[in-house]
């Protein structure tokens, strides 16, 4: 292996290892009210005296668009204790680890006579589908905790409405009842109920905070709670006889919606499995035969390989979006 080889190996750990101190140094010294609240908006409240680091600076840079914005919901959706400058740390430092490993699985250290420049020209698709891997491996996690995470949101829902109820008629108030949730239900629902607590006990307005939930939880049976409460608050009624209806709904949504995630399922891993296959194949391939997939971008055969990987490309997407939209039944 040559120095060069080894230089950038001993740099991409090395930069591993900040992004994993940055992380963890900055999730230890989080206060409690700042790790419930850093997700809010501007119209929120924010948090102050905060300790400076290179997150920050690139959470500031990558929140003024549209796409560091939705990960930061999306880093809330999951319950991920991360900042957005942190995950997107994170990310390039994949990006950079997958390609570097792409890279060396290409043959980018082989000391084989030749020229340099073809054997460079060689290693790109290694390099890029080393990046892609990289890149797509958090944002995958990312969404898979999330999803997790709705779905047992989804299904403690109708305990919490039950709990409130019975809350509601000895007495308490909608505080108190909410207090109850977030002391004595498991997480992730009383995790977020525990955060609408400690935003109305700083002065936020109930609305609002109940406006942060809904952001934070993308629930249709969320909304439907939140927009019961707030029209009881407004025009009056028996909340507790609002809610139990509410909750007799949601049950039977939950196990109609189980039911069909059940009947579904199979759909869905075959519409993975037929998608995932052929791509892993060609990655396969490329790094066992390279000189048998580059026939694909030779002079003499591209004109047919390129346009063939381009139509089987736009074939696997359309199978896949078919498949979905066949397992997506709205209850």
């Amino acid at each position: 292996m040559s120095p060069t080889t080894v230089l950038l190996i001993g740099g991409a750990v090395a930069f591993v290892l900040l992004v994993i101190g940055l992380i963890i140094t900055a999730v230890e010294e989080r206060s409690l009210v700042a790790e419930r609240l850093e997700y809010l908006d501007a119209e929120g409240i924010e948090v102050v005296n905060k300790k400076k680091i290179i997150g920050e600076w690139v959470g500031k840079q990558a929140t003024r668009y549209t796409w560091g914005q939705s990960l930061t919901r999306s880093l809330a959706r999951a319950d991920i204790k991360m900042k957005t400058g942190e995950f997107v740390i994170l990310l390039i430092a994949f990006t950079a680890i997958g390609g570097l490993l792409g890279w060396i699985l290409a043959g980018g250290t082989s000391s084989a006579e030749g020229e340099v420049s073809l054997r460079v020209l060689s290693t790109i698709p290694g390099v890029l589908i080393g990046a892609l891997l990289g890149f797509f491996a958090p944002i995958l996690y990312l969404r898979r905790q999330q999803g997790r995470r709705l779905i047992k949101f989804d299904n403690q829902l109708a305990d919490m409405l039950s709990l409130m109820v019975n809350g509601l008629r000895a007495g308490y108030s909608i505080m108190q009842a909410l207090e109850a949730v977030a002391k004595e239900l498991p997480p992730p629902i009383s995790d977020e109920f525990r955060r609408v607590v400690q935003e109305m006990q700083l002065g936020i307005p109930m609305d609002v905070s109940l406006e942060n939930l809904t952001r934070r939880i993308p629930s249709k049976d969320l909304d439907l709670l939140v927009t019961a409460i707030n029209v009881q608050r407004e025009v009056g009624g028996n909340l507790a006889e609002i809610l139990d209806t509410i909750s007799h709904t949601i049950r039977e949504r939950v196990r109609v919606k189980g039911e069909i995630r059940i009947l579904t399922t199979q759909v869905m891993t075959s519409g993975r499995f037929l998608a995932v296959l052929p791509v892993a194949v060609i990655i396969l391939m490329y790094f066992i035969n390279r000189g048998y997939m580059m026939r694909f971008f030779n002079p003499a055969t591209r004109m047919y390989g390129i346009p063939a990987l381009i139509i089987g490309a736009f074939m696997i997407m359309i199978g896949y979006f078919l498949m979905t939209r066949i397992a997506d039944i709205e209850v």
